[in-house]
């Protein structure tokens, strides 16, 4: 154990593992010319709508789909207008660092956010490959809870808003709104972001354009909602390790994430806890894993988030850990984040792990440990949120 703790401490091993795998998945890409479409699904979001050409349905410039708001090409005008080896890269990198930043920025110590970072690096590598937005996607949420805890409402409000009219998923930030020391300048913050995110892609098309465009989105993720249910690479989620495992294709979403909702709320009937950094650590990691598993959306490159969230949750345990957490964290390092590889066994993979969705199972499990933690673990009353996790 000394020998691993001594490999965590190492910073230049940790930022080596983390950003050289990611590094090296989309210089490989670059090198022989085959750079993932999705670079292309974010490119042709910035160019269409500088051209106020819809930006859903099938577009023939990459033969896919794409499923982001207008929001998205801002941020990505930066990397669009370089040639695309050069824009990938940054664009990868980018996401990499963010996610860094992020959980740097945790009320944490430096042995903590390091350790989380190693946990990430395989996962993170999964993402780049598929030079996937997700890595920024989980990076506001955390930077979310960070900025309202360091009383920056107006800030943490720009995290949720952003995300939310890119992806959706950062809108479960507003789970830390009871974190928040001004509440109602919180609320007034996520109301000007709005308006501002709303009016600012008009700056480079029209207010007629973006009005549509939003009507068409909507029609949109309807529609992949449908879509994602079914022998597809997504539905990476609990609802398809049920639909899939018990072949039973009629489930309904709601039958599951409905009672999920509930668990996920028991997090608030400890309100003594609020203020303790444990605590509001363990809902930031219930909100992180609870966003990928309960979303039929989810599929491999996602899982950044919810393994951030896995990550956070470990080194936020109790010490001495157990037996049994050690063992969940060692199911989800195998499963969740090994399988995707060419190290995984491939049958094993191909004819269990994908078409039964089982990268979900870790996480799932998990989470309901998470949850567990929320009703019966013992916080020390010392652990207030001005100290530092231990």
């Amino acid at each position: 154990m000394s020998k691993l703790a001594n490999l965590v401490k190492n910073k230049p091993f940790v930022f080596t593992l983390y950003f050289g795998l990611s590094f090296f998945a989309v210089g490989k890409s670059v090198l022989l010319n085959h750079i993932h479409n999705n670079y292309f699904v974010y490119k042709y979001n910035f160019i269409n709508v500088i051209h106020q050409h819809t930006i859903f349905g099938y577009q023939p410039q990459f033969q896919d789909l794409n499923h982001y708001g207008p929001v998205f090409a801002l941020l990505m005008a930066p990397f669009a207008l370089l040639p695309d080896g050069f824009g990938v890269i940054l664009w990868v990198m980018f996401n990499a660092w963010i996610l860094y930043k992020a959980i740097k920025a945790l009320p944490i110590t430096e042995y903590q956010y390091l350790a989380i970072l190693l946990i990430c690096a395989h996962e993170l590598m999964t993402s780049s490959s598929n030079v996937e937005i997700n890595p920024f996607i989980g990076a506001l949420i955390i930077l979310a809870y960070v900025f309202i805890r360091n009383e920056k409402d107006f800030w943490a409000a720009l995290m949720i808003v952003a995300g939310t009219f890119i992806k959706l998923y950062p809108i479960v930030g507003l789970a830390f709104f009871f974190f928040s020391k001004n509440k109602p300048k919180f609320i007034l913050s996520l109301l000007f972001w709005s308006v501002v995110l709303f009016l600012l892609p008009m700056a480079i098309s029209s207010p007629s354009y973006i009005i549509h465009t939003y009507h068409d989105w909507y029609g949109d993720l309807v529609q992949k909602n449908l879509a994602n249910i079914g022998p597809s690479l997504q539905d990476i989620s609990a609802m398809g390790l049920i639909r899939n495992i018990f072949n039973y294709r009629q489930l309904s979403n709601i039958t599951i994430i409905a009672p999920a909702i509930v668990l996920f709320a028991i997090w608030y009937l400890r309100i003594k806890e609020y203020n303790t950094v444990p605590y509001q650590l363990l809902l930031l990691a219930s909100t992180l894993v609870f966003v990928i598993i309960f979303s039929s959306s989810s599929e491999s490159p996602t899982y950044i988030i919810a393994v951030a969230g896995v990550g956070i949750w470990f080194m936020n345990l109790n010490r001495p850990v157990t037996g049994f957490e050690i063992g969940l964290l060692v199911f989800a390092l195998i499963l969740t984040v090994m399988s995707p590889s060419d190290l995984f066994p491939r049958y094993i993979k191909m004819n269990y792990v994908v078409p039964y969705k089982l990268k979900a199972l870790p996480c799932v499990l998990i989470w309901l440990k998470i949850i567990y933690e929320t009703i019966f673990r013992k916080f020390n009353k010392e652990q207030s949120a001005t100290s530092i996790v231990a």
